[in-house]
């Protein structure tokens, strides 16, 4: 018999297949992950089966949100008549040229904003007008 102690081997913990799963999740979140535009403003869009073509300068934007609010490129007006927005749209129109309007209306905003918003682009000379949608199924 052998009387002399055993020797105890050190535990090891081998990193090797946590830093394995790591690097795994690490690539499965950068190729899953998805960069969406955001808005300033949070805007549900209607929906349209057409997508709008790329326009090569950046055209004036005219936002409505849920609440009737209107903005113009991303900065509120005093309030929403139409007369309002003509001013502002004519002013934007003339120091920047004339360029396209897009109206970006929530899809909970009240009908008569937009067609305040049309009317009021009418009014100011701006014939190029379309309404900004995201596309349905």
């Amino acid at each position: 018999m052998n009387l002399s102690p055993r020797r105890r081997e050190e535990p090891e913990i081998n990193l090797t297949p946590l830093i394995d799963i790591v690097f795994l999740m690490l690539i499965f979140f950068m190729v899953s992950t998805t960069f969406l535009r955001q808005a300033e403003l949070q805007v549900a869009l209607p929906e349209a089966s057409e997508e709008p073509a790329e326009a090569a300068t950046q055209p004036l934007e005219l936002t409505i949100n849920k609440q009737g609010k209107v903005f113009l490129d991303g900065r509120p007006l005093v309030n929403n008549q139409t007369e309002t927005i003509r001013r502002a749209l004519v002013k934007a129109r003339d120091e920047r040229g004339e360029l396209p309007l897009i109206i970006r209306a929530d899809a909970g905003a009240e009908h008569q904003r937009v067609v305040s918003a049309l009317d009021a682009a009418g009014q100011a000379g701006i014939n190029r007008v379309s309404i900004a949608t995201v596309p349905g199924d």
